[in-house]
């Protein structure tokens, strides 16, 4: 595993890492969202590409307005920087379109009503879905090799619109992502996620439990129905079913990006906020390179079908700037661990 530093002295890898866990996001998001439709399914099968017509969700679009409000705060992420960016970036413009969960369309109301975080996210329905986990990447890419920073700044960032499950789910997301910038293995990030999880939480137990699913079944296929069943709820995107799932498909699949997007975009579920994840951790991990450049180009500006202000970003830009951010703060040449 890489140091920090060690990172920040290549800025051509460190840039490989974040466009590719950027672009694995948004990737994973489109696929995994033609997944769930029963038109591509009846048409395909089973989803093996990035079929015409694929388009971000508010898993993408979310994970962009993070990265950008990293990059509006100069790295200084408070709760009044996240403040500030919901309310220019979503509010200003018109609020939550299409595609984007509950608790994302109260926490805008509870906003307009004049309510601050963290009490915007805790008097909040549905807070403990994945919501703040799907876009929580840009942290893991900010804070490369420092997880515990990474789930510092998660917390900030998800409680705006969530609490308890729903803001660890961001945390062990966030550090899981830190780690895999610095090149852990598979299960060191697997481990790393559930360190931020506390034991005594719905979450953490469901977490324990699909680790228990992934031991005794040895590869995906065997895991795969009781991946289903043992932690399903009637609400596929809370916390304690999906997060689970995305870091029982990354162990199997031991990171690698086209098997883990196969398998999360053919889960079912929610399975556009897990093949999001999932496809972020392997970018993370493996860089740009994995990712089929037809698929990069595909996904590189969103639809703007929840936040209208990413349909003037650039996916590949933002990650670019996310690594310069780090590196016109960080001198390169010191002892950064």
């Amino acid at each position: 595993m890489r140091r920090r530093v060690d990172l920040l002295r290549d800025r051509e890898l460190f840039v490989s890492k974040a466009t590719g866990c950027l672009i694995g996001l948004a990737v994973g998001d489109a696929m995994g969202d033609l997944g769930r439709s029963p038109e591509y399914r009846s048409r395909y099968g089973i989803i093996t590409d990035l079929y015409p017509g694929a388009r971000s969700t508010d898993d993408t679009e979310f994970g962009l307005l993070t990265a950008r409000t990293l990059l509006d705060c100069g790295g200084n992420l408070t709760s009044e920087a996240v403040l500030t960016a919901w309310q220019k970036h979503i509010i200003e413009q018109g609020g939550v379109f299409e595609r984007a969960g509950k608790p994302l369309h109260g926490a805008v109301e509870n906003i307009k009503r004049g309510m601050r975080p963290p009490l915007s996210g805790i008097d909040n329905v549905q807070n403990n879905d994945d919501g703040a986990a799907m876009r929580i990447s840009p942290i893991g890419i900010f804070c490369a090799g420092d997880p515990d920073r990474a789930a510092a700044m998660a917390c900030i960032d998800a409680e705006i619109s969530h609490h308890a499950d729903g803001v660890w789910a961001a945390q062990a997301v966030a550090a899981a992502v830190a780690v895999a910038m610095v090149d852990a293995s598979p299960e060191t990030i697997v481990q790393t996620a559930r360190r931020y999880i506390p034991d005594d939480s719905w979450l953490g137990r469901a977490f324990d439990r699909a680790m228990d699913i992934c031991d005794r079944a040895g590869d995906i296929l065997s895991a795969w129905e009781d991946l289903h069943t043992a932690l399903w709820t009637p609400v596929h995107s809370m916390s304690a079913e999906a997060i689970p799932q995305v870091f029982a498909i990354f162990r199997l699949t031991a990171g690698d990006f086209r098997q883990g997007m196969f398998w999360a975009a053919n889960f079912g579920r929610d399975a556009d906020s897990i093949a999001a994840i999932c496809g972020a951790l392997s970018g993370a991990l493996h860089g740009l390179t994995v990712i089929p450049e037809r698929w990069v180009q595909q996904v590189r500006v969103a639809s703007g079908v929840s936040l209208r202000f990413v349909r003037n970003e650039d996916v590949l830009n933002l990650a670019e700037a996310l690594v310069d951010l780090v590196l016109s703060a960080e001198p390169v040449g010191g002892d950064s661990q």
